[in-house]
């Protein structure tokens, strides 16, 4: 199959998946085209099958904000003629769904089959803003298919939508085997040394609430010696060092930035800190799982359907800082505990998100379009 994937090429869990999702694709014969206007952040250099197509971005004078939406779907359509695509897998409603639906009216010649995932903000945050709904609405109902990626998100769309089409569940996915290398498959990492280190990993917005995650430190610090490594950038960063310095742990605090990999960093991990107050699936929680890092979440959103409770991490309320940090020292004192627990999240990530499960039903999704 010939399939075209447009996504935000950053460090967010839908580009992640965008990305690995076509990779896995061409690894298994299929010719994969990205559009967009930045090459995926961990695409890295382009594998066999796999090409890059970018949308420029120009500044016109009459125009306040340039019209990306309308610069993507002449690119879907430039890409679509050119490679003879097949499918137009777009990951996330605006733009990019909006953008594929116009795409696929103006190559109509060519039948576009148009699949829409939808990640979670797209529908929790920007879509349900009174400005985009009507066109986020449209994005969902009027392509071949729509996937989510948890039930939690499913029912949500449904209900901030009315929503009736059918969707697919389809989670986030990981590759075992970008792992293995840092943790043994099925052998439980050797318990932690000190100092213990936990772990935050985000883009740094308000709804990740990074105040918790350095509170939650700072109350860890006063029962064991540890020391905190973030991961990622944005709007919450500054917040986050001040914090740390008010409340006296800003040398044990590490901001590492963006980066492309994070496997070699969560092999360094004992604990992956995650108090969202929305997260439609926790791809971060996922990847850890994958390391053998147990996790402290949010017991909201579709964190549980990727984290058993008490099982390979714990779930708390939002906001509930004190039993975060009881949850956390518990697992870190206790070599026995979290030996079984790293052991559980791992197994949990290989049985039932590995991409050897997971892709085969975007391909499903894909053959039952084409052959329609």
């Amino acid at each position: 199959m010939r399939i075209g994937i447009s996504c935000y090429p950053t460090h967010g869990g839908s580009g992640v998946v965008a990305s690995e999702l076509g990779r896995h694709l061409a690894e298994r014969g299929h010719e994969v085209a990205f559009i967009s206007y930045a090459t995926p952040l961990r695409l890295g250099e382009l594998p066999p099958r796999v090409s890059f197509h970018e949308v420029e971005i120009e500044r016109y004078p009459l125009l306040k904000n340039f019209p990306y939406t309308l610069a993507l779907a002449s690119k879907m359509v430039e890409v679509a003629r050119m490679k003879d695509l097949q499918i137009l897998h777009v990951h996330y409603a605006i733009p990019f769904g909006a953008a594929a639906l116009l795409a696929k009216q103006i190559a109509s010649e060519r039948d576009l089959k148009v699949v829409t995932t939808l990640h979670g903000t797209d529908i929790t945050l920007v879509g349900n803003n009174a400005s985009f709904k009507p066109v986020t609405t449209l994005t969902i109902e009027k392509p071949d298919a729509v996937t989510a990626v948890s039930r939690y998100l499913e029912r949500e769309t449904r209900s901030q939508f009315g929503i009736t089409r059918p969707i697919d569940v389809i989670y986030n996915f990981t590759d075992p085997r970008r792992y293995e290398n840092e943790v043994p498959p099925c052998i439980p990492r050797k318990c932690h040394t000190d100092p213990a280190t936990l772990i935050h990993i985000s883009n740094f917005r308000p709804v990740k609430r990074i105040g918790d995650v350095i509170r939650i430190f700072a109350r860890v610090c006063t029962k064991l010696d540890a020391e905190l490594i973030l991961v990622g950038d944005g709007p919450e960063a500054p917040v986050a060092e001040m914090l740390a310095t008010q409340l006296g742990v800003r040398d044990k605090v590490t901001f590492l930035g963006v980066v492309d990999r994070v496997a070699p960093i969560l092999k360094k991990a004992d604990l992956l800190l995650l108090p969202s107050e929305s997260e439609s699936f926790g791809m971060v929680a996922l990847e850890a799982m994958t390391s053998g890092v147990p996790v402290i979440a949010s017991n909201i959103g579709g964190i549980p359907e990727v984290v058993e409770h008490g099982v390979g991490g714990y779930l708390a309320s939002v906001g509930d800082v004190d039993q975060m940090t009881t949850d956390a020292v518990r697992l870190l004192s206790d070599c026995d505990l979290w030996e079984s627990f790293s052991a559980a999240a791992r197994k949990r990530a290989v049985e039932i998100f590995s991409y050897e499960r997971i892709v085969p039903q975007y391909e499903a999704i894909y053959e039952r379009l084409l052959s329609n």
